[in-house]
C-alpha cells in the first residue's frame, strides 16, 4: 500500500501571496508593502478584514507600523492597521497574564482609543468596529450594554454579513467571557437565520459549539471525560445543526466559487464539526474544498491538527 504523503499548509495569510509578500517586509522593517497592499485591496470587506488581522499579528511585536505612522501619521489605513495591532497586543499582554488576570487597563484605553480614531479617519470601513467590540472583551466587567450595542450597529451598517464581526460579538456574549451559553447560541441562530443562501454566517452555531467545548474543558481542567464531552459534538442536535449550515451555506454558493483566504477558517470549523459529527460525506467534501490550506483552529482543541486532518482526509469519503 503506498503511504500516504499529503501534507498540510498552516500559511497564516491563508493562501494570500500579496499578503505573504507584505508580512515579509515587516521582518525586513520595510512600511511601505503594508501602505500598497492595504491601498490596493480597497473596499472589498471581507479581504481587507483578513489582511488587516494577519498584518496587525505580525506588527503587534515590530515597529513597522509606528514606522508607517511616522512617515504618513493622517494615513487611514495605518491608523485602521494601528487599531488591529493595539487590540493584538492587548490580548497578547492578557494571554500572558493568564485567564482571569486583570491587565493594565491602560493597554485596553489606549487599544479602545486607537479604534475610534482608526474608525473616524475611515467612515466606511468595517474593520475598526471590528476590533473595537474584540478588545472590549478584555475589560473586567466588559462595557455597557447600550455601548455595545451601539458598536454593533455602526459595524452591522457597515458590513451586515461579516462573520469575523458576528465572530466577535458571539464571544463576547459566550459564558468564556461576559454571558452564557444560551445567549451565544440565540445570537449565533439569530445572525444564521437571516443569512441569504450562500452566505457564511450559519458557521457561528459551530463556533458557538466550540465555545461550549473550550468553557467546558476550562472547567473540567483539560479532562473531556470527567465533564462527558464524549457527546459534544455528535448527539442529535449538534449534527442537525451541520446539516443546516452545510445547506445554508455550501449548497447555497455558486459551486465555481473558490474559497477566499478569509473563508477558510469558517469552512474549516464547518469540516472540523462534520468529521465529528459523524458525517465524513460532508467533512471530506469541504477538506477537498480547503486542499492543503489548513487553519490550527479548532482542531488544535481536539487534539494534533495534523493527525486528525491526516485521518479526515484519508478517509473514503463519498461526494456530499
Amino acid at each position: 500500500m503506498a503511504r500516504y504523503r499529503f501534507t498540510f499548509d498552516f500559511d497564516p495569510a491563508c493562501g494570500d501571496a500579496p499578503l505573504t509578500a507584505a508580512r515579509q517586509d515587516i521582518v525586513i522593517g520595510r512600511w511601505q508593502g503594508l501602505r500598497d497592499l492595504l491601498r490596493a485591496t480597497g473596499p472589498d470587506w471581507l479581504s481587507r478584514g483578513h489582511r488587516v488581522r494577519t498584518l496587525a499579528q505580525a506588527c503587534a511585536d515590530s515597529s513597522a507600523m509606528e514606522s508607517w505612522l511616522a512617515a504618513e501619521p493622517d494615513s487611514a489605513d495605518a491608523l485602521v492597521l494601528r487599531a488591529a495591532t493595539e487590540t493584538a497586543r492587548a490580548f497578547t499582554v492578557a494571554i500572558a497574564a493568564g485567564r482571569g488576570v486583570p491587565i493594565d487597563q491602560h493597554r485596553i484605553d489606549l487599544a479602545v482609543r486607537a479604534c475610534l480614531r482608526a474608525a473616524e479617519a475611515y467612515p466606511e470601513d468595517p474593520t475598526p468596529w471590528i476590533s473595537l467590540i474584540s478588545v472590549a472583551r478584555l475589560y473586567p466587567s466588559g462595557v455597557g450594554r447600550r455601548e455595545l450595542a451601539r458598536w454593533w450597529d455602526e459595524l452591522h451598517r457597515r458590513d451586515p454579513y461579516s462573520v469575523e464581526g458576528h465572530l466577535q460579538v458571539l464571544h463576547y456574549y459566550s459564558a468564556r467571557w461576559h454571558g452564557t451559553h444560551g445567549l451565544m447560541y440565540d445570537f449565533a441562530r439569530d445572525a444564521a437565520g437571516a443569512a441569504p443562501p450562500g452566505c457564511p454566517l450559519p458557521v457561528l452555531v459551530q463556533y458557538a459549539r466550540v465555545e461550549e467545548y473550550r468553557h467546558a474543558l476550562d472547567a473540567a481542567h483539560g479532562q473531556c471525560a470527567a465533564m462527558g464531552l464524549g457527546q459534544h459534538w455528535d448527539h442529535n442536535g449538534a449534527i442537525g445543526d451541520v446539516r443546516r449550515t452545510w445547506e445554508r451555506w455550501i449548497t447555497g454558493r455558486r459551486t465555481s466559487q473558490a474559497v477566499a483566504p478569509g473563508e477558510l477558517r469558517d469552512l474549516h470549523c464547518l469540516a472540523h464539526a462534520a468529521c465529528l459529527a459523524g458525517l465524513p460525506d460532508m467533512g471530506g467534501a469541504l477538506l477537498r474544498m480547503a486542499g492543503r490550506r489548513a487553519t490550527r483552529t479548532p482542531w488544535s482543541y481536539t487534539g494534533d491538527p495534523v493527525r486528525q486532518l491526516t485521518k479526515w482526509h484519508k478517509e473514503p469519503t463519498p461526494e456530499a
